[in-house]
């Protein structure tokens, strides 16, 4: 595979150790490689314990366990710095993580970071409008500004921690499961964000349990430590 990509993992393994009790180490998948273009939603399908989330944290440089070949637009990820390459190629958790006194500071806090060091404030450049515009997109009208991020339920706060990592403008977005525990509508919201967000050249990896939704361009199953394009119905391969 050469890297001409927009976004490409080559030779990506996962070895982790095994059951104390076992002993040894235990391999995820190995030499697994796929590339994807600018503007496009993958797939990422497959049985529960397969590695779906380890290739996305491989692929986000935040799985230890994990090594292989990245590249973006062509620049291998070595030529980034880890926090450079993690604001290109953002990983949005199944399970997120939200600090701050209320969600309007959650969802600013990367421009809080960003900013911190040159003074200025993050609210100048991210105003509460387009924070609201984006939550009330994908179905969180009910979802004050002000209301506390603890207070919020599974499905709210995994819609509040899209609407940040959108809001930062990754180039990939490596997404695990942003829909899980959502009814089907609000479901559906997320997914047509996701797809304006891909309109506008945001390439997107998706791992899902649900049924296709019609927005995916391809779809990619991790089985058994073998990585299958079902779109095309063949092994991916390097």
């Amino acid at each position: 595979m050469n890297m001409r990509s927009f976004f490409e993992a080559i030779s990506v393994s996962c070895v982790v150790p095994a059951q104390p009790q076992a002993g040894g180490e235990r391999t995820v998948f190995e030499n697994l490689s796929f590339a994807v273009e600018r503007g496009e939603i993958v797939d990422l399908v497959g049985p529960s314990g397969s590695g779906k989330s380890s290739l996305l944290t491989a692929c986000a440089r935040l799985n230890p366990h994990a090594h292989g070949t990245f590249a973006l637009e062509g620049k291998g990820s070595g030529e980034f710095t880890p926090q450079q390459w993690r604001r290109d190629v953002a990983y949005l958790p199944q399970k997120p993580i939200l600090t701050g006194k209320n969600v309007a500071e959650a969802i600013r806090l990367p421009w809080t970071l960003a900013i911190r060091s040159k003074g200025g404030k993050a609210e100048q450049l991210l105003p509460d409008e387009r924070i609201r515009t984006t939550l009330d997109a994908m179905g969180c009208e009910d979802i004050d500004l002000a209301r506390a991020p603890h207070d919020l339920s599974g499905g709210q706060a995994a819609r509040v921690a899209l609407a940040r990592t959108l809001l930062t403008d990754p180039k990939v977005l490596l997404a695990d499961e942003a829909d899980a525990g959502l009814d089907d509508d609000n479901a559906s919201k997320v997914a047509a964000i996701m797809a304006d967000a891909a309109a506008h050249g945001m390439a997107i990896i998706r791992i899902r349990h649900r049924p296709p939704d019609g927005r995916a361009t391809r779809t990619l199953m991790l089985d058994a430590g073998r990585l299958t394009d079902l779109t095309r119905d063949k092994e991916v391969r390097s």
